[in-house]
């Protein structure tokens, strides 16, 4: 076994991971970055669309304080309001900073860092490079990583958290190559693992999203919050079958593209919430002069947030009056031109084209809702992002508070950088804090090693069979539309999936075997699924990325609670803890949210009049 020994250790590399490790090292704290995949293979770069932040390049009317307002307002309220206000304020500086690091923006006519138009979002300020954002955020800082000598550990999946009286002493995995151990000594962990989207059948997600880091954080003695709030992105590929829940980023509509139906009506118009009426065109003519007027698109339906298109197009589908594989028609053919598409969109031009044999700058693409991210996930303290074990940090998609009930497009990549940097400057405070790692205990060692090993010692359950019957579950019974008695009957089915587990087998031996690496990752997906599916039983109201068929109605009560997951004798409890209260002055400038707005629910079709649907 490998056994080593650094100030920091930081697990996940993409944008906030390497964003932490980058920060931590400049503290002068001895770092490491490990990753499960190969370095720079990070899911980052499979956020296409921008960088939120209110750089005011196209708006000069833009501000931290709209940018605020539009991520609560997104969140449905939920977010932890210090957060969304660090997150608003911080932004611009590390979009500048990733600059000078030689990120390669696309630019307005007078040379500053263009900004498009993106779902929930009041201004154009989404900092691009095409539709390649972020694979560019991800060689910037791969670079500068690289350039600042930090040791990286490739193709290696962290397991366990070692802990010394409460506190973090290291970590243990193996390397995916040999199947060795590797044991990592540390003052500070930081978890930049990602998110969850695996356990679902249709996901954009890769493969490396399996819950590894909320699991080890919730068995360490970490909190979990708004473990019901995931998102499904409106726009993923639906056909072929091959690259069904392949992301078609928001950028399509964000630069002028519309949804439509089998009928080429323009449905989106019939599910404005009352929420966001206000600043949204109530007619597809009101739209249209808009945007031939001001050649912006900021105010059509197209882009409200997700969770509202996601919900508006399993409703379309449902209602018979979907596309021809099972989704709707996203056109930009007809509003933009051939070399404005090549030019603006040059990754989805190249995907269609090549996985769907589409020209989407003649025609339109077929898209569906796709699992895509995870609002939940480990409780951090907002300034630091220090969890409720000493020693132990987080930031990005594993963590929590952030994005409320509903991430908007584009805070993601900001999300990373701001608050990457954060966890890595507090956790090497930490670090260089104490005189010495934790003391790692030996009989816990070697009960994890023993554990990793059970399945090649046995001769049982198939994992890949384990996994279809998880997505399964998964897909059918906690989706889009969520009922008592589906959730219910969800529960039910995952605990019968964690008994099969307790017998599943891998063939082979340690060294590159994908069934045991996969028969690995099936506990942590297996205890982050139960934590979806019985908080969203509990939490009986529809919100954000939470919609109960049986509840439709937003309820102003459990929107002043989150729904908080711990570890106890070997089982998940839940219990339900209020909001952080918003200053006066910030609440001032987010607005009240209405008492009762009822969510899309599958059953729901058009209203009389618009479209002549009943």
């Amino acid at each position: 076994m490998d056994d080593l020994e650094y100030d920091v250790v930081v697990i996940g590399a993409g944008g906030a991971g390497m964003r932490a490790a980058i920060e931590a090292k400049a503290q002068g704290a001895r770092t490491a970055i490990v990753c499960k995949s190969l370095f720079g293979k990070a899911h980052t770069v499979m956020a296409e669309g921008g960088i939120a932040a209110a750089l005011r390049n196209v708006w000069k009317e833009d501000s931290w304080q709209v940018h605020f307002r539009d991520t609560m307002r997104g969140g449905k309220l939920l977010n932890h309001w210090r957060m969304a206000q660090i997150h608003a304020q911080e932004s611009p500086d590390r979009v500048l900073e990733l600059e000078e690091w030689g990120a390669m923006f696309d630019r307005t006519p007078d040379g500053l860092i263009l900004q498009r138009d993106f779902g929930g979002h009041r201004y154009a300020r989404l900092a691009h490079v095409g539709d390649r954002t972020g694979l560019e955020m991800i060689r910037t800082l791969q670079d500068r990583a690289v350039e600042l000598g930090i040791d990286v550990l490739m193709e290696c999946t962290i397991q366990k958290l070692l802990t010394d009286d409460g506190r973090v002493a290291g970590c243990l995995g193996y390397l995916r190559q040999s199947g060795e151990m590797v044991l990592l000594r540390a003052k500070a962990i930081v978890l930049a693992t990602g998110g969850i989207g695996k356990c679902w059948r249709v996901t954009s997600n890769s493969w490396e999203y399996t819950g590894d880091g909320m699991a080890m954080a919730l068995e360490a003695g970490a909190d979990l919050i708004d473990m019901e709030f995931v998102q499904f992105h409106p726009t993923g590929m639906v056909w072929p079958p091959s690259v069904r829940g392949i992301l078609v980023t928001e950028g399509v509509r964000g630069d002028g593209g519309t949804l439509r139906n089998k009928d080429g009506e323009r449905f989106m118009f019939w599910y404005i919430p009352d929420f966001f009426r206000e600043e949204t065109a109530d007619t597809e003519a009101e739209a249209d002069r808009w945007y031939d007027n001001k050649k912006d698109n900021r105010r059509t339906p197209d882009l409200l947030p997700r969770d509202e298109v996601a919900r508006a197009i399993n409703t379309e589908v449902k209602a018979g009056r979907g596309s021809a594989h099972g989704g709707v028609l996203l056109d930009i053919a007809s509003r933009r031109s051939p070399e404005y598409i090549r030019s603006r969109l040059p990754s989805m031009y190249h995907q269609f084209k090549e996985l769907a044999d589409i020209d989407i700058t003649k025609e339109p693409m077929e898209v569906g809702p796709t699992l895509h991210y995870m609002m939940g996930g480990i409780r951090v303290d907002p300034d630091t992002q220090a969890t409720t074990v000493p020693g132990l940090f987080a930031a990005g998609e594993v963590a929590a508070g952030m994005h409320g009930s509903n991430r908007l497009g584009g805070n993601s990549l900001s999300d990373l950088l701001v608050f990457g940097r954060r966890a890595g400057l507090h956790a090497a405070q930490h670090a260089n804090a104490q005189r010495a790692p934790g003391a790692v205990d030996p009989a816990d060692v070697a009960a994890t090693e023993r554990r990793l090993a059970a399945p090649l010692e046995r001769a049982g359950e198939d994992p890949y069979a384990l996994h279809h019957d998880l997505q399964a579950v998964m897909q059918d019974l906690v989706g889009i539309i969520r009922t008592r008695t589906e959730l219910d009957e969800a529960a039910r089915q995952l605990g019968d999936l964690r008994r099969r587990y307790d017998r599943v087998g891998a063939k082979g031996g340690r060294r590159y075997n994908p069934g045991w690496n996969l028969a690995l990752d099936l506990a942590s997906m297996l205890t982050v699924a139960e934590a979806v599916a019985r908080s969203a039983a509990l939490r009986e109201e529809s919100r954000g990325g939470h919609t109960r068929g049986d509840f439709p109605n937003s309820d102003p009560e459990w929107g002043r609670k989150n729904v908080v997951a711990r570890w106890r004798d070997g089982r998940i409890e839940l219990t339900t803890e209020p909001l952080a209260q918003m200053p006066p002055d910030l609440a001032a400038i987010v607005g009240s949210e209405p008492k009762a707005t009822e969510q899309t629910a599958v059953e729901s079709t058009a209203p009389a009049g618009l479209g002549g649907h009943r």
